[in-house]
């Protein structure tokens, strides 16, 4: 793929698959996103009550500003690709062994809350094989009814509203994540966001080749992909927003002038405070009420990913 010319400087972090991933993943997502109208969010915006202060971010009609939200326990429990795995499995894509794996992994990640490099390589991996000889239409489409199944329950209410508030204030919104783009952009549209910023998997002629496009969008590579779409949209990083969970995703905090911690990992606490950026936490009961989300929702997802891991465990003996 030829390089983009809109590409910003880049760090010296960045290797040249990095850079090739963001520039792949910030070309799809432009792309999928000129298909979608944001009027209806326009529309929408919130009108302040009288006798409240308008809050000073995100500014409403700041066109210069965007916000780029990671996916995977951030925006969603869980993570995106183990889910969509499950899908797989139960449209017989793969046996039962390689679901037990998925399943492993994902009772992992949601009690652990923190990605696991070899885990995430692994499932990667998987998919990559599991999809090859596929049409990108056909994944797409089945990846509209796993959101429905597997997906839609496991949106974090506190961050959506988070996404909302962006949208509403007339700024664009996209998700940026390692899972593949196709089922990042079915995530976005259904959540009403601009579109998504995901791992670009290798086609010919709308059927995958079992390859990626330069890496996985993972680390620097987000950082990459956020800045390349920046400078195409014209927008200004010092005054967009991130938010994540993961220390993986610093690069990308720390291009844009406001960075959220969201459900943070402990690596990614301890660098949110030294630098005295936001968290917000919708985990725990605590945190929870300190936001207004019932602390039900954090009890729940511990109770959940606990059951998941027993219920393999009985299913292996």
């Amino acid at each position: 793929m030829a390089a983009l010319g809109w590409l910003t400087p880049r760090r010296r972090s960045a290797t040249a698959r990095s850079v090739l991933a963001g520039e792949a993943s910030a070309e799809a997502a432009r792309k999928s996103s000129r298909k979608q109208e944001e009027l209806d969010a326009l529309a929408a915006r919130a009108e302040p009550d009288e006798g409240e202060r308008e809050p000073e971010f995100p500014v409403v009609g700041d066109d210069k500003a965007a916000a780029f939200f990671d996916l995977d326990n951030t925006v969603m429990q869980g993570a995106a690709i183990f889910h969509f795995g499950r899908g797989l499995y139960k449209r017989k894509f793969f046996e039962r062994q390689e679901l037990f794996r998925f399943a492993w992994q994902q009772a992992w990640f949601r009690l652990a809350g923190v990605e696991d490099p070899e885990h995430m390589q692994d499932a990667r991996d998987s998919a990559l094989s599991i999809v090859k000889g596929h049409r990108v239409a056909e994944l797409m489409s089945i990846g509209e009814e796993i959101y429905d199944e597997y997906m839609a329950e496991r949106i974090w209410p506190g961050t959506r509203a988070l996404a909302q508030a962006h949208l509403d204030a007339g700024q664009k919104v996209w998700l940026v994540t390692a899972a593949p783009v196709e089922i990042a952009t079915v995530i976005a549209r259904r959540l009403g966001l601009t579109g998504a910023l995901g791992t670009v998997a290798e086609s010919i002629g709308g059927v995958y080749t079992g390859k990626l496009v330069g890496e996985p969008l993972h680390g620097p590579a987000k950082a990459e992909a956020v800045r390349a779409l920046a400078a195409a949209e014209g927008l200004d990083l010092g005054r967009c927003a991130a938010y994540s969970d993961s220390h993986n995703d610093i690069p990308m905090l720390s291009l844009v002038g406001h960075p959220y911690a969201i459900n943070p990992d402990a690596k990614l606490r301890k660098h949110a405070r030294e630098r005295d950026w936001r968290l917000r936490d919708y985990r725990t009961g605590r945190k929870a009420a300190k936001v207004g989300i019932p602390a039900a929702a954090g009890v729940g997802a511990l109770a959940g990913g606990a059951a998941a891991a027993v219920a393999l465990h009985r299913r292996r003996h």
